[in-house]
């Protein structure tokens, strides 16, 4: 076939395999085969030691930390607490995705289980949701397992000992030996309703981005027709980054109030939430616009690709992420950190609460506004000046 020896044959199939190559990186090599690992949780030990009849002692709550701490299999990292108070400090300045609390009666109420007046302690697991929703749920399922499966062994040992001491056991004693402990789970910052399982923030940042592409482009277009009919390089620049930010401005603006009046998203604070989209999106539009300002459409593939390479990481916990994924991706993406601000300012009590990340968007908008604006006094500023008619005279 004549087809086949065309050279654009050829080389559209080595590009529809670099496409293919560059997106399954972008949406599914970054985040397939995560695993969750290193995961943060605060561990309140309250547990005070109680006599056995015996003579020795029983410190349930230490068997449990121990046990805990030393399971390779648990993806946690423990963070002994004194309190439940400086613990849940902690959960609301995100540094904990969840919090274990053993409370101080847990080994009398196990010892107690034994006599006539059983009571069963209330452990505590605490489930930060606004940090995570997939890194919450983790936390409250194995954790929940992992202490059923101790409460299953401390049961089997003091039924043992009691057996060693050839007590009777009655049948009530022995139905209050089947589930020892009350599991009590708690959910702190939740994202509340219809917000997508908490990915709400990403949701509105992917927006954001594709809108602010769109005013990028639009003024990218009508920038380069008023240079072309002699309008000033520099002028022209200006009048792009105002029209944009005042443009993202309504955007943002109405992008609250579509979600709020459309789909029902909860917020716990709806003005800061623009507030803090209006810069989420003021950043990106002066990144694209100066990167198109710059280079012109050859902009288009980097910005593109940004997009479908950040977009999947918004959604997990950086502590599900391959190290690479973190490292080359996470660690420097803008949408990272309008995603994160965004969750903080949506879940964790307003604009006080994203002040880092909303340093880091205010930094990168700045020094993308100066690109933007420098941007006219590139080459081709001959072009500005009136024509010089050399027959005059």
């Amino acid at each position: 076939m004549s087809m086949l020896k065309e050279k654009m044959t050829w080389l559209g199939v080595v590009i529809v395999l670099v496409v293919l190559i560059l997106f399954g990186l972008a949406t599914m090599g970054s985040v397939l085969g995560a695993e969750p690992k290193g995961i943060s949780v605060a561990l309140v030990n309250l547990d005070q030691p109680v006599k056995l009849p015996s003579g020795g002692t029983l410190e349930v709550g230490k068997t449990i930390q121990a046990t805990l701490g030393a399971n390779p299999a648990l993806p946690f990292v423990w963070h002994v607490m004194g309190s439940e108070e400086v613990a849940r400090e902690g959960l609301d300045k995100r540094e904990y995705y969840g919090a274990l609390v053993l409370p101080a009666d847990l080994s009398s109420s196990l010892l107690s289980l034994a006599t006539s007046s059983p009571t069963h302690p209330h452990v505590k697991i605490i489930a930060n949701e606004g940090m995570s929703t997939q890194a919450s749920t983790i936390v409250t399922q194995v954790l929940g397992q992992a202490l059923r499966i101790i409460g299953e062994e401390l049961s089997q040992q003091l039924l043992e000992q009691m057996a060693q001491q050839q007590e009777q056991i009655t049948a009530e004693t022995a139905k209050a030996f089947v589930t020892p402990m009350n599991i009590q789970e708690e959910i702190v910052h939740s994202p509340g309703v219809n917000n997508a399982s908490g990915n709400a923030p990403a949701l509105l940042t992917q927006i954001m981005w594709i809108g602010s592409l769109v005013t990028g482009i639009f003024l990218f277009l009508a920038s380069k027709k008023a240079i072309a009919v002699g309008s000033s390089r520099w002028a022209v620049s200006l009048s792009q980054a105002i029209v944009g930010l005042v443009t993202v401005s309504l955007a943002s603006g109405f992008t609250i109030w579509m979600a709020l009046s459309w789909y029902g998203m909860q917020m716990a604070d709806a003005g800061g939430t623009w507030l803090f989209l209006w810069l989420v999106g003021s950043t990106f539009f002066l990144l694209q616009s100066s990167l198109l300002n710059w280079i012109g459409f050859r902009a288009m593939p980097l910005l593109v690709f940004l997009m479908f390479f950040s977009i999947p990481l918004l959604n997990m916990a950086p502590e599900f992420l391959p190290q690479s994924a973190r490292d080359w991706i996470y660690s420097w993406t803008p949408l990272r950190f309008a995603a994160g601000g965004l969750r903080e300012v949506m879940y964790f009590g307003g604009l006080d609460a994203a002040s880092s990340n909303a340093l880091i968007l205010g930094g990168i908008a700045v020094g993308f506004l100066m690109l933007l604006l420098a941007s006219g006094f590139k080459a081709g500023r001959a072009t500005d000046a009136a024509p010089i008619n050399d027959n005059v005279g």
